[in-house]
């Protein structure tokens, strides 16, 4: 087996800790702009250490910078990008399209890998990211082996994938609950892992939302098979000691040496009652859950402690050729190669010996004395005058010097083009047009004002066709897209011209077929350079108000109105829980605090969490600048819905419980 194994690294310490243990490459994070903004990270200068660090062992350097941004922060990114590809960073990791063009457009050498934050799961996604000039994508976690495999044999993108580390419950970049809950966008680098507080379901339960670790490393020999290039480990928050532990595992599994007692080990490290491999093979259920407990502590206490051997010293893993010329009359001269350089040091002339003269075996002797660095002597060739003597400290001065020469970081000479940021919006003090989804057609009011209004594309085709409405496609595809492209083709024939498409994969698919596309949340459009990318966006809901108003792009919206989905998940907690008898598509989630959020499940295979009260912002329209307002119907009935129309219609206070979402306090 041949696999990049990628190691996690949000210290200085986790970074040695992973090169020491074999990593074949290591992603970390800036001190801004990174999805774990909590973990210890990297300045500018400890950033061009990593670099000269990693560069000096043939170590891959990736550069997290996948956080969504907004149009105040481009500045900031693109000085972090500049710097980083200065210091020889081989690669940055992106969920922000945004982010991914200004990277693409100022530096165009600069190797993109999508985050699994973009969320893409299908064929058509890959393709999507490949178009966009990415040239790897990190797959959700959620993705099965055959799902995977697919996806492979039609791409030739480099394909990454977590194979250890923890689970999120929502399929990744489709979590707002920390955000609608605490401000804490993990979109934005600062989870507040609301998933692993208690939470009920149907009043069973008390962490349904709480999924075991993933590991992954007993399925490599079969992950090779499906023609993944990289074997990700998640863990930027973690020690350096879990770092040398799951490295040197996956590591040793790749060399055919996995066993069950390595199983055990990682476990001990670091675990929540156990690990998991529900996703990878189909076999999904309340068996994937579980909660750090008192017992997981006490085995981590008694075996970190022990995990340091792993990396505390340096080993010599970088082969070196070394050459050495020693003449009569002329300077000493080493020439050394390593990791595709070459380095020639020049030392003193020698002199003729007395009694003893060097012999080549003396050379050789002193010329592989490279302990306690990287390198090891692979081959040395000598070509010396019989009868010459050279100091013992002059040929160790010159080795020194070699070593040195090929530490160097490998510096790229990177072609740069200016910033360009749209300019500032000018906003217009007009209403906003309105439009509209709903979950069935039966919610519809026979006279509304909405000027494009969604049904989801598993209604039936006679409802789209009575009212005029477009296919609102699922977010959540997985291997589901053969199905879409067929009922698109139905609903296409039937004379059905809209789509709203949250993810980029779905974009591109009602795009090539033929339809006029409107972009909705999923896609997470958080500033100008994104909403550019899409047709009539609907912005993201973490913005701020004043900000999402300021994004200057053609036709952009907000939602003004309804139950935020909170997650999007591959496993029902209230299936999982109480069984889907017991549901009837009523489920509902309770937290600590007694809040309920409705859980609504779908044909396709995933269901929402939506939050347990609506946004409403009829009484302040008057402040939003956006070309259009958005209302996002889920439980409502038709005559909530007109009663809801009534109230935006004259301005008024909401009757019920409501929520103004993040348009006031906005994310961290």
């Amino acid at each position: 087996m041949r696999f990049e194994v990628l190691a996690p690294a949000g210290s200085r310490d986790a970074l040695i800790a992973g090169v020491r243990c074999g990593a074949d490459a290591v992603y970390l994070g800036g001190k801004s702009l990174s999805a774990r903004r909590n973990a210890g990270n990297f300045n500018d200068e400890e950033l061009a250490w990593a670099a000269e660090y990693c560069s000096a062992r043939g170590v891959g350097l990736y550069l997290a910078v996948n956080t969504l941004c907004r149009d105040d922060e481009f500045k900031e990114a693109y000085s972090l990008v500049k710097h980083a590809l200065a210091c020889g960073i081989n690669a940055f990791i992106v969920q922000d399209m945004g982010v991914a063009k200004m990277i693409r457009d100022c530096f165009p050498q600069a190797r993109l890998h999508a985050s699994t934050q973009t969320s893409v799961m299908t064929i058509q996604g890959v393709e999507a990211l490949k178009e966009k000039g990415f040239v790897r994508a990190v797959l959700p976690r959620e993705m099965s082996a055959g799902e995977i495999a697919k996806i492979s044999r039609s791409t030739d993108l480099e394909l990454e994938m977590f194979v250890h580390g923890a689970l999120c419950m929502c399929v990744s970049g489709q979590c707002y609950m920390s955000a609608m809950i605490g401000s804490r966008s993990g979109n934005r680098g600062l989870c507040a892992q609301t998933c692993r507080l208690p939470f009920s379901a149907c009043g069973k339960g008390r962490y349904v939302l709480s999924l075991k670790d993933l590991s992954l490393i007993k399925h490599l020999a079969e992950i090779e098979s499906l023609g993944v290039f990289s074997l990700k480990i998640e863990g930027r928050m973690k020690r350096p000691e879990y770092v040398a532990a799951a490295v040197t595992a996956i590591k040793s599994a790749v060399s055919g040496e996995y066993s069950e007692k390595m199983q055990n080990d990682l476990q001990s490290v670091f675990s929540r009652s156990g690990f998991t491999d529900g996703y990878f093979t189909g076999k999904t259920g309340a068996e994937m859950f579980g909660v750090r407990s008192r017992e997981d502590v006490v085995a981590a206490a008694g075996v970190l402690k022990d995990l340091s051997r792993f990396y505390d010293k340096e080993k010599p893993l970088v082969p070196v050729d070394m050459h050495f010329r020693m003449r009569r009359g002329d300077r000493a001269v080493l020439n050394a190669s390593a990791l595709g350089r070459q380095v020639s040091i020049t030392g003193e002339i020698p002199q003729n010996a007395l009694n003893a003269p060097l012999t080549a075996e003396m050379l050789k002797n002193r010329l592989s004395k490279l302990g306690g660095t990287q390198f090891y002597a692979k081959n040395i060739s000598i070509d010396a005058d019989d009868g010459l003597i050279l100091p013992a400290s002059a040929v160790n001065d010159m080795r020194r010097r070699a070593v040195a020469e090929l530490s160097k970081a490998k510096k790229m000479q990177v072609e740069v083009l200016p910033l360009v940021i749209p300019p500032k919006k000018e906003t217009e003090n007009k209403r906003p047009y309105f439009t509209a989804r709903f979950t069935s057609a039966s919610q519809v009011p026979e006279k509304h004002p909405f000027k494009r209004i969604f049904l989801p594309v598993w209604e039936n085709t006679s409802e789209f066709i009575r009212l005029g409405a477009g296919a609102e496609l699922p977010r959540g595809l997985f291997s589901s897209e053969e199905r879409l492209k067929k009922r698109l083709a139905q609903l296409k024939n039937a004379g059905v011209t809209k789509a709203l498409c949250g993810n980029i994969g779905s974009y591109r698919l009602a795009q090539q077929m033929g339809f006029d596309v409107c972009g909705d949340f999923g896609l997470n459009v958080f500033n100008s350079l994104s909403a550019r990318q899409f047709s009539h966006p609907i912005l993201s809901f973490e913005l701020a108000l004043a900000q999402a108003n300021a994004v200057h792009a053609k036709d952009t919206g907000i939602i003004a109105y309804g139950r935020i989905p909170l997650m999007l998940t591959r496993n029902c907690p209230v299936k999982n829980t109480v069984g889907c008898e017991k549901c009837g598509k009523k489920g509902v989630l309770k937290d600590r605090k007694g809040k309920e959020f409705p859980v609504v499940c779908s044909p396709y295979p995933c269901v929402e969490i939506l939050n347990s009260v609506p946004i409403y912002m009829a009484d302040r329209m008057n402040e939003v600048k956006t070309d259009f307002a958005h209302f996002y119907f889920t439980n409502e009935s038709k005559t909530d819905v007109q009663s809801i129309l009534s109230l935006y219609e004259n301005g008024e206070k909401a009757p019920f419980a409501f929520t103004r979402g993040l348009y006031y306090r906005g994310v961290l």
